[in-house]
């Protein structure tokens, strides 16, 4: 079995009242499959996550991740998330360096190319927060819905 626990005791009603959320931005160019989008979708939202368990000690499988406020408000809370579009690899990429040099969690998602692609690892999408919707929008607020 395999446990997973915060640093830090949280009150699920202390972050209820932060305005928290994540903005998946997926790129319009490579004509994907609607079930591709959908996975590569669900493969950023949650890399921001698997990646920070990934890189602690997994003792016994038993895993310790330090969330900041904002993360924790979005992960016992209403998880809002929100599906963009770009129109080229290179928007996607100043996106994803934006979030980044602002402090925002963000994740770039190239996949292998195994089913799509011809082989070729392609940067499909990003995931930009779970962060204060201020932050986040800053950053992807321009962008056009999906």
């Amino acid at each position: 079995m395999t446990f997973f626990r915060l640093r830090r005791r949280y009150d699920v009603s202390a972050g209820s009242d932060m305005n928290v959320k994540q903005v998946i931005v997926i790129r319009k160019d490579l004509k994907m499959r609607r079930g591709k989008e959908i996975a590569q979708g669900a493969h950023a939202s949650m890399a921001w996550l698997t990646n920070r368990l990934r890189a602690t000690s997994a003792e016994a499988g038993r895993f310790e991740v330090e969330l900041t406020e904002a993360e924790r408000a979005w992960v016992f809370g209403r998880f809002t998330k929100v599906c963009v579009q770009v129109d080229s690899e290179a928007e996607l990429r100043a996106i994803h360096e934006e979030g980044r040099r602002r402090g925002i969690a963000c994740e770039l998602i190239i996949d292998s190319g195994r089913t799509e692609f011809g082989g070729v690892p392609t940067p499909t999408c990003c995931a930009v927060g779970p962060a204060l919707a201020e932050q986040v929008d800053e950053v992807t607020g321009a962008l056009k819905l999906y």
